[in-house]
């Protein structure tokens, strides 16, 4: 879907629910996920099945960016207040009028279009109201936006103006005081929106795949909403200068309010398809990672795969929601994979709720690499997507096709799920993507 046609079919929701939208907030869409757990449930009753069919456009909004190679609209505006808040793939912000479309603002934020960005993407802005500051006053709702070129930027949420007092006139130089700094203007970015906690804003990063062993670390940090003093920042792994990189949170992080914490989901360790250089499970890579969000306090961890070589990050927001057994309710948290692994945890302690268990998986043959021999798999009704794919599995269009496509498999590895990377190249199943 291109942006213009996505914000149009957004305006015809929002206006649609608009109504609903005094009654209380519930109409509001604060957060990513709407709420901060990021359930993406809004309690609506005025659309239903039955009169979904008669929703008409309401409005059309054209962003104006100029599209570069690979971006993609890819943000959730926020609903607030009769506004939406929302981020161009090139990071400019713009506040529009839910009920006209008509713009209040906007804030170019000017990144440098000359970095080697894995893509232009960004998945939209936070929000955040300083109760200290009276109604009206300059900067008391700030909208939060992290862009592509590594910078967190505080605006005025009524008039787009940057906040002087956030960092240096209103910027957070993110490439700053990190181990193995990046080498080129794109091998370090942001691309989800920050988490705000209390009155703190929480980040992780999106780091290049594959361009060096020593890529930047995928550290997360924390910033004072009002200042842009650093908080507190927590490292997956620990490592010195010049040790392998990556292992970052690139995704959107949950949040749970009322118990101050904060839900990382972390991708892969540098580089992706090789772990000669560095050996262990490398925890907690590929983990989702609970963190006090007040302090960056480690409370627990829980690693979807050990000692990764398949790409496979955490690579969904982190969903909370109570689980219901018997008359017990228990807060819990469902990890979402690209094996089609899906975990649901204790979200308190990060003990799996249903059955997880260690299952010897294939061994490598590439010289210098030692594979985990287990991997993690949750019980069957959790395990969602098929496991592996052999020559017997092939599929064409014709015979002959069939027959190619069987032949080609025949000359790689492949096997079950978590069959490593091999010298003559293997068919990894599930994908990456």
């Amino acid at each position: 879907m291109k942006p213009i046609a996505a914000l149009a079919c957004l305006a015809a929701l929002v206006h649609a629910s608009g109504a609903a939208a005094q009654e209380g907030g519930a109409g509001d869409w604060p957060a990513y996920g709407r709420d901060p757990g990021g359930s993406r449930y809004a309690p609506l009753a005025r659309i239903t099945r039955a009169n979904v069919r008669d929703l008409r456009l309401a409005w059309v909004y054209r962003t104006g960016d100029l599209l570069q190679d690979r971006a993609r609209f890819e943000a959730t505006p926020l609903a607030v207040e009769g506004a939406l808040y929302l981020a161009t793939p090139l990071g400019t912000v713009i506040a529009l009028d839910a009920a006209r479309g008509t713009e209040r603002w906007r804030y170019d934020p000017r990144v440098n279009l000359r970095g080697d960005y894995g893509d232009f993407a960004n998945r939209g802005v936070a929000t955040w109201v300083d109760q200290t500051r009276a109604p009206g006053a300059p900067c008391r709702r700030r909208i939060f936006v992290a862009t592509v070129d590594a910078r967190l930027i505080a605006l005025d949420g009524a008039r787009g103006n940057v906040c002087p007092d956030f960092g240096s006139q209103g910027t957070v130089d993110l490439t700053r005081d990190l181990l193995n700094a990046p080498e080129y203007a794109g091998e370090y970015e942001v691309t989800s929106p920050p988490a705000v906690v209390g009155d703190v804003v929480i980040v992780g990063s999106s780091v290049a795949d594959n361009h060096r062993t020593n890529a930047p670390n995928g550290v997360v940090r924390a910033y004072d909403a009002r200042t842009g003093t650093q908080r507190w920042s927590w490292d997956p792994i620990a490592r010195a200068p010049g040790a392998p990189g990556a292992a970052n949170a690139w995704s959107v992080l949950s949040v749970d309010p009322a118990r101050d914490l904060v839900f990382v989901p972390v991708g892969s360790a540098s580089p992706d398809y090789y772990g000669g250089a560095r050996p262990g499970d490398n925890r907690w890579a590929n983990s989702v990672v609970a963190l006090r969000a007040s302090t960056g306090q480690f409370i627990w961890g829980f690693q979807v795969v050990h000692h990764d070589l398949w790409d496979y990050d955490v690579p969904a927001q982190p969903v909370l929601f109570t689980l219901r057994r018997g008359s017990a309710r228990i807060p819990a948290i469902a990890v979402a994979t690209k094996m089609g692994h899906l975990f649901i945890l204790d979200r308190l302690t990060g003990k799996p709720l249903f059955p997880v268990e260690e299952r010897p998986v294939p061994p490598s043959d590439v010289p210098g690499e030692e594979a985990w021999p287990t991997q993690p798999f949750p019980a069957d009704p959790f395990r969602l997507v098929p496991e592996g794919l052999t020559a017997a599995d092939a599929f064409g269009v014709t015979p002959e096709a069939q027959e190619q496509c069987r032949a080609l498999i025949a000359s790689l590895r492949s096997g079950p799920i978590f069959t490593p990377p091999s010298l003559k190249g293997t068919v990894v199943f599930p994908g990456n993507l």
